[in-house]
């Protein structure tokens, strides 16, 4: 007899997996003398940071923090940058750090992980060079900070940075009947994802419509469009969209660690699932090339997880 499919509020859950890759990510925490120049620098310091297949780093806002949760008792910003190995995560975090946050004003930047998560990486030792000679050395406990003078006084930097393993790549995928629908479903997966720490959806609103497949026709391209989960495509490709399913949306998730990125495919499934959603299924390479496998019915069976 065929098995009893798995469904979360009428909505299928399809028996299949994400494929997450093993990575390197550093978390910097920016602060400014107020919550909006804190944003503004955390904003522009991820742009054009979706996917390393076209950008030097994964990057995304984590957190918004109170004055009582950062080193300089001021409002800041988390942000947590990924790359294919530790020292692409060192060149993306010095090139964004002096091109977007010491640039912007009022800001300084701490490093977001204890040095014993993981590798360091120089940031202040490199940036402080922009200070021509003027910059000064300061210590504070084990930990040393740079003063660089900047024309609205100083801008303070961590000399190190703590690069460590991580997780890129869990997804999900929204099949709804028409668009509206499925993106309103999948904005709701975004809110929900969005409370767990230690992750982010690098795409702009944590949103994908232009999923991906490997390789391409055309021999220049590592990547081309996932033409099975196109609803235009559907009578000219070996489509995977049921009948009545005229949307899909992706969204794909990096974390600290596989638990964390388990953890937002789980709430994010489960927001998901709502009026117009038909299916929730998730995208991988056929267990070919990366190293995690991220089950959706292991994640989203009765009683799994903390949510």
């Amino acid at each position: 007899m065929p098995e009893t499919p798995l469904l979360l509020n009428g909505v299928e859950i399809e028996d299949t997996f994400a494929e997450a890759f093993t990575m390197r990510a550093a978390r910097a925490v920016i602060t400014a003398e107020d919550a909006a120049w804190a944003r503004t620098a955390a904003q522009v310091v991820t742009g054009y940071a979706t996917s390393v297949i076209g950008c030097d780093a994964e990057a995304g806002i984590e957190a918004e923090l109170g004055p009582d949760a950062t080193p300089d008792g001021r409002p800041g910003v988390s942000v947590l940058l990924f790359g294919v190995n530790r020292d692409a995560v060192a060149r993306a975090l010095a090139n964004r750090v002096g091109q977007c946050v010491m640039t912007c004003p009022t800001t300084a930047v701490f490093a977001g992980l204890p040095p014993d998560a993981g590798e360091p990486v120089p940031l202040g030792r490199n940036l402080r060079f922009f200070g021509d000679g003027w910059q000064i050395s300061k210590r504070i406990g084990a930990r040393r900070y740079w003063r660089i003078p900047v024309m609205d006084g100083e801008f303070l930097c961590e000399e190190s940075f703590t690069v460590q393993r991580a997780v890129a790549g869990g997804n999900l995928l929204v099949l709804g009947v028409e668009r509206g629908a499925t993106l309103r479903a999948t904005e709701a997966a975004v809110t929900a994802i969005r409370r767990v720490p230690g992750v982010i959806m690098p795409f702009p609103g944590g949103v994908v419509r232009s999923g991906s497949k490997v390789g391409s026709r055309y021999k220049a391209l590592r990547a081309s469009t996932n033409d099975a989960y196109c609803p235009t495509l559907r009578a000219v490709s070996q489509s995977r969209l049921p009948d009545d399913v005229h949307a899909v949306y992706e969204i794909v998730i990096d974390g600290l660690d596989r638990e964390a990125v388990e953890e937002a495919m789980r709430v994010g499934a489960r927001a998901a699932c709502r009026d117009g959603v038909r299916r929730i299924s998730a995208g991988n390479y056929g267990g070919k090339l990366g190293q995690h496998h991220l089950r959706l019915h292991g994640l989203l069976a009765p009683g799994a997880g903390s949510s």
